[in-house]
């Protein structure tokens, strides 16, 4: 099944960052963001990909283009005009790039990858955000209820510590709890592909009309993850995924 990551965006809340590189590539663990989302499908059996591109696309084209260089030694034969690869290491990952537009919106670039998605069931998350969810246990709840879209929702953690007051008394105090009351959107797709009939043109919202007909028409459905889910909107976001991961606590890598 392909995998379609949205990975367009400005990225303008993390800005000491994007004046230089998009945001899907700003690093976690030395690995950009979106190498780290792939390889997340990829550990489940889903090695596909579709990129949705737009803001500064030629950095994830170059990366790509040199990525199995960069992570293995390497013999240049300038004379033969060939690459020798020394890596026991190999990426099985078929990736197309697409660029879908500066301007466009969520489901805009959607709606452009309508040729490469061949009229079948597809996967879709966002290019910042992590999460242990299980893959194909989302993918099976989809196969098996039958709608046409199905979402991930998350309960995060609370950016700040949580206080429970009677009167003016403190009844109860916790460290930046996780979120208890609210589910919302974790950013992890299962779509049929009758949802791309939803999106008008480059406009089009992906949370806003095809979410919300979806929604009015009974075809939404919710796969509950109760785990790790973190998004990298700020640089106080990508500072806690890296201490994650220098601790050794990057739980949506195992």
């Amino acid at each position: 099944m392909k995998v379609v990551i949205l990975a367009g965006g400005f990225g303008t809340r993390l800005s000491e960052y994007t004046e230089s590189i998009p945001k899907p590539m700003v690093t976690v663990g030395g690995k950009p963001i979106l190498w780290h989302i792939m390889n997340s499908y990829a550990k489940a059996g889903f090695n596909e990909f579709i990129l949705a591109l737009g803001f500064k696309a030629d950095s994830i084209k170059q990366y790509f283009d040199s990525l199995k260089l960069m992570d293995s030694d390497a013999t240049i034969d300038f004379a033969e005009g060939a690459t020798i690869h020394h890596s026991e290491e190999t990426c099985d990952w078929k990736v197309t790039m697409v660029d879908t537009g500066l301007e466009s919106m969520t489901g805009g670039r959607l709606g452009r990858l309508r040729n490469y998605l061949a009229d079948e069931p597809f996967m879709l998350t966002y290019g910042d955000g992590l999460s242990d969810v299980p893959l194909q246990d989302l993918l099976d709840f989809h196969q098996a209820h039958g709608k046409k879209a199905t979402i991930t929702a998350v309960r995060p953690v609370a950016r700040f510590g949580e206080l429970r007051i009677e009167g003016t008394l403190v009844t109860c105090f916790r460290e930046k709890p996780q979120v208890t009351q609210s589910w919302i959107n974790g950013g992890f797709f299962v779509f049929q592909p009758e949802v791309l009939d939803l999106i008008s043109g480059d406009e089009t919202v992906l949370e806003k009309e095809p979410l919300e007909q979806l929604a009015k028409e009974g075809e939404l459905m919710a796969y509950k993850h109760e785990g790790f889910w973190q998004c990298m909107d700020t640089k106080r976001d990508r500072d806690f995924l890296e201490d994650l991961w220098i601790s050794g606590q990057a739980v949506w890598a195992t």
